[in-house]
């Protein structure tokens, strides 16, 4: 138990490392050199040491402090000492580092600005841990008030970018807009993954078949759950099962090919999954072995 338990700290420490590297590149090869900002702590930081003469490493740490110790009320401390630990090296990694400047195109710089340091953040996050603290922010005041974090870290970065645009140049506001932009997404994607999932609700009488084949031809997990369905004036009833899954959507197509192999008229509605907490979203199976080998 000691020895998992040590091997999953130095496996998440050890990405953090990964993670601080990445977003470091991201600001000194290509945000810093140019005078580009990002969104939430790190682009106060930087757009300070545009105004002022400041080491960017001690501005990150400065004004990381008041959302470290709001997190330590909000967040566990688990999370708020990952996170010390995370900026604190970070910090350290940009006084320490110098990388020559890789392109003078805005454009470029804005893009890869932002892939760099959103997959470093996005690293950091899914291992436990925060390379911003605006995120921390947006948890408290969603717990306060009730407010989305999105619109919250939204709002805050609409602020940062008017005084961007008022105090530098328009130019530079809407180039930093384009690499919070591009950090945000490459974020998202780092801690979600690159799977698009859909949810899927299937009616049939042939259901049996239908739910074995998705299973052994899918390798998709699913819930099924009792329904009942009126056939003619008469108002008949026959019992059935619903079938219920969550697939990848490049799946989608493989199963119609599966369900109209089977039933042409089944009843089939697709929707949007955006968050599922819990359970088993998709396994793969080894045919031969019939064991699991993956869980998402």
């Amino acid at each position: 138990m000691k020895s998992n338990k040590a091997s999953r700290l130095f496996s998440e420490y050890g990405q953090i490392a990964i993670g601080i590297i990445l977003a470091s590149i991201g600001l000194k090869a290509f945000l810093l050199p140019n005078g580009f900002l990002d969104g939430g702590v790190t682009g106060i930081a930087l757009l300070v040491n545009r105004l002022v003469n400041i080491n960017i490493s001690i501005l990150l740490i400065i004004f990381s402090t008041p959302f470290l110790i709001l997190g330590f009320y909000t967040v566990s401390k688990r999370i708020v000492i990952k996170s010390i630990i995370s900026i604190l090296g970070l910090a350290l990694f940009i006084h320490f580092e110098n990388f020559e400047i890789i392109t003078e195109d805005k454009l470029l710089i804005s893009i890869f600005g932002g892939l760099f340091l959103g997959a470093g953040i996005g690293i950091a996050i899914r291992n436990g841990s925060v390379l911003d603290g605006s995120e921390i922010l947006g948890v408290y005041l969603n717990d306060k008030f009730g407010f989305s974090i999105g619109q919250i870290i939204l709002l805050f970065n609409i602020i940062l970018f008017s005084i961007t645009a008022y105090v530098i140049s328009v130019e530079v506001a809407l180039y930093s807009i384009l690499t919070y932009i591009v950090t945000a997404k490459v974020t998202d994607l780092t801690i979600e993954g690159f799977e698009d999932f859909i949810g899927v609700t299937i009616v049939s009488k042939q259901y049996i078949e239908i739910k074995l084949a998705i299973m052994e031809e899918l390798g998709a997990g699913l819930t099924t759950y009792k329904g009942s369905k009126g056939f003619g004036s008469q108002g008949t009833q026959e019992d059935f099962d619903i079938i219920h899954t969550i697939i990848n959507r490049i799946d989608i197509k493989k199963m119609h090919r599966i369900i109209n192999k089977i039933d042409e008229d089944a009843f089939i509605v697709e929707f949007d999954v955006n968050n599922v907490k819990g359970g088993v979203l998709r396994h793969y199976l080894d045919k031969k072995k019939n064991k699991q080998l993956r869980m998402l």
